[in-house]
């Protein structure tokens, strides 16, 4: 029996105006796992609404309280894992580990949203006059619209909300229709029950043939004053013209085309370890997943021996078997496009090391090498379990190699000298590098965000606050002041 939701708006559980519903597929069985409301314009307006009227109220909440609310949302996170397991499973085909990974991230994230909450917001600034104290004061902007995707559901549902409402803000949240509950209705669910006040966080799910009116009719309103958005870089791209339309700042976080750089004084057992972790973790749907494994000339024949036998060893199936590492992509037709830059590279001169055909939603995990720079593969993101090695004689070419991309969002550079990885990194045109690590991380109180054509802003720490707030000039005169007339 599929699961029924409806809209989260004003704190309450509501239908959608038309009284259309949609649907949401299981990717492994191919199932209808849950129907849900299908929102149109004029429930977007009602979500607004909800937010508005609220913002005054939340803004002015003292902040042990609105910490609080964090702080008991984190726990409930905690101990709702088995269920969020179950769901990321039949929504998005996650693992029980990747589950469980968001769960553990989507807590952390919900504390350091608590410490912000009552960190210091302002400056003291020098005044050109006399007896005049002045004060860089940082305030909340209004109402915040959010897009969260369904590939870390848990992570990127609740930072999408978390820093937007530590800040004072009061939000709307559109999330993918690939997971709607993991991303936008459990979040909603955990934070109403740790008393969030009704109609600070409101959550409107769509049919997908819809989902560019609802996101304009959400951008578009004019009491919407900032947007998050990760996900994808052409929608983003979309999603940032609609924003800068409406004079409204954006923060995205979108693609990445991500390399890791195994350098010539590497530890090779463990860059074959990190590696296949960064491009493998669920089944590289991840922005930051290693697409370009770039190995200096010394190693190459040893390394990628060794990696292709730990690729080969990677069950792939059922995400509820407690052995695979390679669980469903998000949906057959996910497979099959993986499928096709496989196949498109390979039709222009590429080798497959290791790999096969999709079945259904599932992917093996593929490694290639002598990928051309005309095969797609070179440069679109695969979002997929493929990545492709490439060899390097110098830092020079590997540097060269690293930034032939569009994108800028995360690296990893694999080395057992941390000054040559830094020499290296430094010249590495991303927002995030990890040095002697692979290139999927995070942590909620660093800066997270790309260059270039993976985005621009940050979520996390200070960072987050500082996008979804303003600064504002105060002034007070101690004495009066003299006029000219």
């Amino acid at each position: 029996m599929p699961v029924t939701r409806e809209l989260f708006i004003g704190g309450k559980d509501v239908p959608a105006a038309s009284g259309r519903t949609t649907v949401d597929v299981a990717p492994y069985t191919g199932e209808v796992y849950a129907t849900l409301a299908a929102a149109g314009p004029e429930d977007v307006k009602r979500a607004v609404d909800a937010a508005d009227a609220a913002f005054p109220d939340w803004a002015a909440l003292a902040p042990f309280a609105r910490r609080a609310i964090f702080l008991k949302a984190a726990d409930l996170l905690d101990a709702r894992s088995e269920q969020v397991a179950e769901i990321m499973a039949h929504e998005a085909g996650g693992t029980r580990p990747w589950a469980l990974f968001n769960v553990g991230l989507g807590a952390d994230i919900l504390r350091e949203a608590a410490a912000a909450v009552t960190a210091p917001r302002g400056e003291v600034l020098s005044a050109q006059e006399e007896g005049v104290l002045g004060l860089a004061v940082r305030e909340p902007l209004g109402v915040v619209a959010a897009f969260a995707p369904w590939n870390a559901p848990v992570i990127l549902g609740v930072r999408a909300v978390a820093a937007p409402l530590a800040a004072g803000n009061t939000v709307v949240v559109k999330p993918s229709e690939d997971a709607p509950i993991a991303c936008g209705l459990l979040i909603a669910d955990i934070l109403r029950e740790a008393g969030l006040p009704d109609g600070v966080l409101n959550v409107v799910t769509n049919d997908r043939e819809d989902a560019a009116g609802i996101a304009e009719a959400l951008t578009a309103d004019e009491r919407v004053r900032a947007v998050n958005f990760t996900g994808s870089t052409g929608v983003g791209r979309i999603v940032g013209e609609l924003a800068a339309r409406h004079l409204k700042p954006a923060v995205l976080e979108l693609g990445g085309k991500n390399a890791i750089l195994v350098l010539d004084d590497a530890d090779v057992d463990y860059a074959v370890d990190a590696v296949a972790f960064g491009v493998f973790l669920n089944a590289g749907q991840i922005c930051m997943s290693g697409d370009r494994i770039l190995v200096h000339e010394s190693l190459a024949e040893e390394f990628t021996r060794k990696f292709v036998e730990k690729t080969a060893s990677l069950r792939s199936g059922d995400p509820a078997h407690p052995h695979t590492v390679i669980g469903p992509l998000v949906s057959a037709q996910a497979a099959q496009r993986v499928a096709g830059l496989v196949k498109d590279a390979v039709g222009k001169g590429a080798t497959v090391l290791v790999g096969g055909e999709p079945e259904g939603a599932v992917h093996p995990a593929t490694v290639l090498t002598g990928v051309p720079q005309d095969a797609d593969l070179y440069r679109t993101e695969s979002f997929g379990p493929v990545c492709v090695v490439a060899t390097f004689a110098d830092d020079d070419t590997a540097v060269a190699l690293a930034n032939d991309t569009e994108n800028g969002l995360t690296c990893g550079i694999i080395t057992e000298n941390a000054t040559h990885g830094l020499a290296v990194a430094r010249r590495v045109r991303t927002g995030i590098v990890h040095i002697n690590d692979q290139s999927v991380a995070d942590e909620p109180q660093a800066p997270f965000g790309g260059v270039r054509a993976s985005g621009y802003g940050r979520f996390g720490g200070r960072w987050g606050i500082e996008a979804f707030s303003n600064t504002r000039w105060v002034t007070v005169a101690t004495r009066h002041a003299h006029y000219p007339f």
